[in-house]
C-alpha cells in the first residue's frame, strides 16, 4: 500500500473534523437541519473551503451515514467476537451491542433507522456494504448454529412467491440457507432494530416499563428462540 502524503493526511484530518461537527449538528438540530455553512463556521473557514471536501448537504449526510454504520458495525463485531463460539451467546452479545450504541447515539440511530430525511436518498454503492454488517453477522451466527447442530427451528415451507427474492438476497449475502431459515433471519433482524427503536424513540411511553434491561433481555431471548438458537446447556 503506498504511503500517504502530507496532503492525504491533511485531507483525512479535515474530513474527520467535518464528521465530528456533523455528528454534533445531528444531536442539536437533527438531520434535516444539517448545514455546511454551520460546519464551515465551526471550522473557521469560508463555505467554499468545506465544499472542496463535501460537495453538498447530501454528501455530508452520506458521510455521517457511513460513519454511523461503521461505528455500529465495529462495536457489534467486537462484542460478538468477545462472546466466544456459542451462537446463542453471540446473538445476545450482538443485541446488547446494538442497544448500547443506539441508546448512547440516539440521533445517529435516528439517521439510520428513523424517519427518512426529506429529499435525501442514501447512495447504495456507498452505504449498502456498511449498512448490512449487522444483518450479515446475524446470518453468520445462524449459519454457525446450523453447521454445529445447534439450530432448533424447523424449516417451515414458505409461499413460492417469496423464493426468488430470498434466493437473490441470500446469494448476495453469500449464504445457502433454505428459504425458511433465511426468512427467520430477516424477521429477527427487523424485529431487533424495531424493538430498539421503540426504546430509543420513547414509543413504549414514559413509565410503561420500569425494568428495561430485563425486558430487553427477555425480548432478545425470544428473538433467539425465533431464530432457532438454543441456549448453552440445552
Amino acid at each position: 500500500m503506498p504511503s500517504r502524503t502530507p496532503r492525504d493526511r491533511a485531507r483525512e484530518r479535515t474530513l474527520d473534523d467535518i464528521t465530528r461537527i456533523g455528528r454534533r449538528q445531528l444531536t442539536e438540530v437533527g438531520a434535516a437541519g444539517l448545514s455546511l455553512r454551520g460546519v464551515a463556521r465551526e471550522l473557521g473557514v469560508v463555505s467554499s473551503a468545506v465544499y472542496r471536501y463535501v460537495a453538498s448537504r447530501d454528501e455530508l449526510l452520506t458521510l455521517l451515514v457511513v460513519d454511523a454504520y461503521d461505528e455500529l458495525g465495529d462495536e457489534v463485531d467486537a462484542a460478538v467476537v468477545a462472546a466466544g463460539p456459542d451462537p446463542y451467546r453471540r446473538f445476545v452479545a450482538l443485541g446488547d451491542a446494538v442497544r448500547a450504541w443506539a441508546t448512547r447515539e440516539p440521533a445517529r440511530y435516528a439517521l439510520l433507522y428513523g424517519t427518512p430525511v426529506p429529499g435525501y436518498a442514501a447512495p447504495g454503492e456507498r452505504t449498502t456494504t456498511p449498512g448490512t454488517r449487522v444483518v450479515l453477522r446475524i446470518v453468520g451466527i445462524v449459519e454457525d448454529a446450523q453447521r454445529t447442530g445447534r439450530l432448533t427451528a424447523d424449516d417451515t415451507p414458505l409461499p413460492p412467491a417469496l423464493h426468488d427474492d430470498f434466493a437473490r438476497i441470500a446469494a448476495e449475502f453469500g449464504t445457502t440457507m433454505t428459504d425458511g431459515t433465511f426468512a427467520r433471519c430477516m424477521l429477527v433482524w427487523s424485529s431487533l432494530f424495531g424493538r430498539i427503536g421503540f426504546e430509543v424513540f420513547g414509543q413504549y411511553g414514559a413509565g410503561t416499563f420500569t425494568a428495561n434491561d430485563e425486558l430487553f433481555a427477555a425480548h432478545v431471548a425470544l428473538l433467539a428462540e425465533q431464530a432457532g438458537l438454543r441456549p448453552p446447556g440445552e
